[in-house]
């Protein structure tokens, strides 16, 4: 390799540390199986990350901290709490970042659930009569995957998790979770939140 290839993929490398908060190894194999394409990379960091937050999911978090937005004008304000298994976490630099970028999405999207696991199971319930009735007349099979997609759709919009980052589309809340607990080698949870906002509901 000569220096100006190896230079390219240092600059690569650092770039791919900065978008995932992955190791320097991690990131140089990644990028390896992508043959330097760094939105594979991405794609191959975040599967990893996936799997680092399936191993760390059963941990506890009995640490965090609650976080608040005010947007300018004040008629709009978030309280989020995020839990994570340690103090030290909690006070990081990309913990707070995370956290604060979360608000903004609260405050932007305003999801109604962390996820669908929290929607109650009458609400749920009535989502998908809804869609079930729209649905009449169409063989069973169809009509069930059609329901799937509709729901998925509307997890899209009213759980946070599922929704889309605003500040990178390409990704999910989930996502973003899962990279954080990559990074920070940690359990990461977002116990709860509430929206306010004037002269509206939370």
């Amino acid at each position: 390799m000569g220096m100006a290839a190896e230079k390219d993929t240092i600059q690569l490398i650092s770039k791919l540390r900065e978008l995932t908060g992955a190791g320097i190894l991690n990131c140089k194999q990644a990028l390896t199986e992508a043959g330097g394409d760094i939105t594979k990379a991405q794609d191959i960091i975040r599967a990893k990350g996936l799997d680092i937050a399936k191993k760390k999911g059963g941990r506890e978090t009995k640490e965090g901290q609650i976080f608040s937005y005010i947007h300018t004008g004040g008629k709009l304000g978030v309280l989020l709490e995020i839990n994570c298994e340690t103090d030290f976490v909690a006070r990081t630099e990309s913990f707070q970042q995370f956290a604060k970028d979360l608000t903004l999405q609260i405050a932007s999207g305003h999801p109604l659930y962390v996820s669908s696991d929290n929607i109650p199971a009458e609400d749920l319930a009535k989502e998908k009569l809804i869609y079930i009735q729209e649905l009449q007349g169409k063989p069973e099979a169809v009509a069930e995957k059609i329901l799937q997609g509709k729901l998925a759709k509307r997890f899209e919009e009213i759980c946070l998790l599922n929704q889309k980052f605003i500040k990178d589309d390409t990704r999910t809340i989930q996502e973003y979770v899962n990279e954080v607990i990559a990074k920070t080698g940690e359990n990461i949870v977002i116990r709860r939140f509430i929206r306010f906002e004037v002269g509206g509901q939370s």
